[in-house]
C-alpha cells in the first residue's frame, strides 16, 4: 500500500482511536465510529486507503458475511487481510477495516448493495463478489432491479474481474456489465423475485433449473466455469477437478458461499484444495451457526432476515423433534416493514413446537394462524427452554431463527457468542 499523506495518517488514526474507545466503553466494536471520525477529517480517505491493495468487494442480499469471512479465511494463507469480516458493510466500516490492517496487501470488504457502485467508484477493486437478489428492508431499500441495474452501470464503468452467481439474472445481469467475470452455477432457492428478465421485462423460461433464458430478448445464463453439486457436497472447479466440501458450515447456502469463496480465492493465486480445507476450519460467522449450551439445552443461532433467508433456514433445521423459536423485531437496521412475512411459506413448521418472540410477534403469530401452523408465545429463550425442559426434561436441542436485531438481541443474552 503506498504512503498515505500526513492528514490521511492522521485521520486514519484518529479514527482507530475513536474505534478503540467504543470497544473499551462496551459501545460496540468500533467499526462505524471509528470510520466517521476518520471521514470528517479526511473526505477521501476511503479511497487513499484501497491504493495499493488487491480489493474484493462482496455484495449480495444474503451471505455477505459468511462469503466475506470465507475468502478472507482462505487469503490468510499469504498474510494478513484486511477486512470487516464482522459486517460493518458501509464506507465507515470500510475505513476502519482498511485502517486496522494498514500493511495488508489484500483486502476483502463486505459491501452493502445500496452502496457497492460508490464503493466500487472509491476502491477500485481488482475483483466484485456477486451471489443474489432479493426483496429485502422493502421500506428503505431500492427496489431490486433498479439495484441491478445501477450494479451494471458501476461494473461498466471499471476494470474489475467479476466473480458471480450465474444462476440468479439479477446478478447475471448486473455482472454481464462487466469487462471480465468469473461465473459460477451456485444455485437459487429463492426465485419469486427473478422470474422476468431483467432486461427487457418479458417472462423468463426457467424449466431446465439451473438454466434460464429469455424467449424475447435472447439474454441467457452465462456458461459456468465453477459449480457446486448439492447431492454429492462436491466443488467442480473449472479443470472438471470434483473436491468434497465437507464444511463445518451447514445448508446449500454455504456450499454455494464457498463455490464463491474458491473461485474469488483462485484469482488471487490459490488452488481450490487448499482453499476448500482452509474452509472446513470454520463453524460460525459473527455468531450464525453457533450453538450454546444453557439449562442442559444446545440452543443454534440462525440469523434469517428476508423471505430468501428464511428458506435457507428452515432447509436446515434439525428434524421435527427439535423445537424452534423465531424472532422478529422491526427496528431501523431490519427494515420497519414487516409486510414480507407473507412472503415466507411456514407450513413446512407444522409438524414441531414452535414459539415466537420479538418485537413484532404478533405480526407473525398472525402469518403462522394463516399457515395453520400451531405457536406459543415467549419473551426469552430461557423462558422457553424452562417450559420445555419442565415438559420434557430429556430435551437436548432447540432452533433459533431470528431477523438482524432479534438475532443481536439473543447472541448478547449469550455473551456475543462467535
Amino acid at each position: 500500500m503506498s504512503e498515505l499523506p500526513l492528514r490521511a495518517q492522521l485521520a486514519s488514526v484518529l479514527g482507530r482511536s475513536a474505534a478503540g474507545l467504543s470497544r473499551a466503553t462496551g459501545r460496540g466494536d468500533g467499526s462505524v465510529i471509528g470510520g466517521r471520525v476518520a471521514l470528517k477529517v479526511q473526505p477521501d480517505l476511503l479511497s487513499r486507503l484501497s491504493r495499493g491493495r488487491r480489493l474484493a468487494l462482496v455484495s449480495a442480499t444474503n451471505g455477505k458475511t459468511t462469503t466475506t469471512r470465507l475468502i478472507s479465511q482462505a487469503l490468510r494463507e499469504f498474510g494478513a487481510v484486511a477486512t470487516n469480516e464482522q459486517g460493518a458493510n458501509m464506507p465507515t466500516g470500510h475505513i476502519t477495516a482498511l485502517s486496522t490492517e494498514k500493511s495488508a496487501v489484500n483486502g476483502v470488504l463486505e459491501v452493502d448493495e445500496k452502496y457497492l457502485p460508490q464503493v466500487i467508484e472509491a476502491t477500485q477493486p481488482a475483483f466484485v463478489v456477486l451471489m443474489n437478489l432479493s426483496r429485502d428492508q422493502m421500506d428503505r431499500a431500492s427496489e431490486i432491479n433498479l439495484l441491478a441495474k445501477k450494479w451494471r452501470t458501476a461494473l461498466g464503468k471499471t476494470n474489475t474481474h467479476v466473480i458471480a452467481n450465474a444462476d440468479d439474472p439479477l446478478v447475471a445481469w448486473a455482472g454481464l456489465g462487466a469487462p471480465n467475470a468469473t461465473w459460477v452455477s451456485a444455485g437459487q432457492r429463492w426465485k419469486e423475485d427473478s422470474w422476468c428478465c431483467p432486461e427487457c421485462g418479458a417472462h423468463l423460461n426457467r424449466e431446465s433449473d439451473p438454466h434460464w433464458e429469455c424467449p424475447e430478448c435472447g439474454l441467457a445464463r452465462p456458461q459456468a466455469a465453477w459449480a457446486v453439486d448439492n447431492d454429492d457436497d462436491t466443488l467442480v472447479a473449472p479443470d472438471g477437478q470434483r473436491i468434497k466440501l465437507q464444511l463445518n458450515l451447514p445448508g446449500d447456502a454455504n456450499r454455494a458461499n464457498a463455490a464463491i469463496a474458491a473461485a474469488t480465492a483462485a484469482g488471487y493465486g490459490m488452488h481450490p484444495e487448499r482453499t476448500i480445507e482452509r474452509l472446513r476450519e470454520i463453524r460460525s460467522v459473527a455468531g450464525r451457526y453457533t450453538s450454546v449450551v444453557t439449562m442442559g439445552v444446545e440452543v443454534r443461532l440462525l440469523l434469517a432476515k428476508n423471505p430468501a433467508g428464511w428458506l435457507e433456514s428452515f432447509a436446515v433445521l434439525d428434524p421435527p423433534r427439535v423445537p424452534v423459536i423465531l424472532g422478529v423485531n422491526a427496528q431501523v437496521p431490519d427494515g420497519k416493514d414487516t409486510s414480507w412475512l407473507w412472503d415466507v411459506d411456514y407450513r413446512v413448521l407444522r409438524d414441531r413446537r414452535v414459539f415466537v418472540m420479538g418485537e413484532r410477534r404478533t405480526d407473525l403469530a398472525l402469518r403462522l394462524e394463516t399457515d395453520g401452523v400451531p405457536f406459543e408465545v415467549a419473551d426469552r429463550v430461557d423462558e422457553v427452554l424452562g417450559r420445555l425442559k419442565s415438559e420434557r426434561p430429556d430435551i437436548t436441542k432447540v432452533d433459533v431463527i431470528a431477523n438482524y436485531t432479534a438475532f443481536q438481541q439473543i447472541r448478547t443474552a449469550y455473551g456475543r457468542v462467535q
